[in-house]
């Protein structure tokens, strides 16, 4: 099985949700790491408990997919995920938006690997980059 972390904004949540959907549809069996939408640390939380909860869900995945759209260059929290990713020995798929003219250089220069907006890349990329966990 993999733990898998998805750096995502909440205001991005139909891409969060695509990621998901690529995953079980090439049949990638996953538990999501991410933390959850309805965790009130998101509204009620300081920066640093939040930052606390996805540095606890980042060190126990089996890797950390990040959407390089250009918003991710302006994300507060992707620098945080990608050297938390990095000081835990993660392996980063980027993963391109479909038909973005611009991407994030910050996500693309520290991911592993960069894979195109579709079922077979993303789940190829976890197949052959992430940590395989026993449960």
């Amino acid at each position: 099985m993999y733990r898998i972390f998805i750096s995502h904004s909440w205001s991005y949540s139909k891409d969060y949700d695509k990621i998901e959907s690529f995953l079980r549809q090439e049949g990638v069996t996953f538990y999501n790491h991410s933390v959850p939408k309805d965790n009130p640390i998101h509204t009620n939380g300081t920066d640093k408990q939040l930052s606390d909860a996805i540095e606890a869900k980042v060190k126990g995945c089996s890797c950390v997919i990040i959407l390089a759209g250009v918003y991710a260059t302006y994300s507060k929290w992707i620098n945080k995920e990608i050297a938390m990713a990095k000081r835990y020995n993660k392996p980063i798929i980027a993963v391109q938006p479909w038909g973005a003219e611009r991407t994030s250089s910050v996500v693309k220069d520290a991911a592993t690997v960069i894979v195109g907006w579709n079922a077979k890349s993303v789940a190829d990329a976890v197949r052959n980059y992430a940590i395989y966990q026993t449960l």
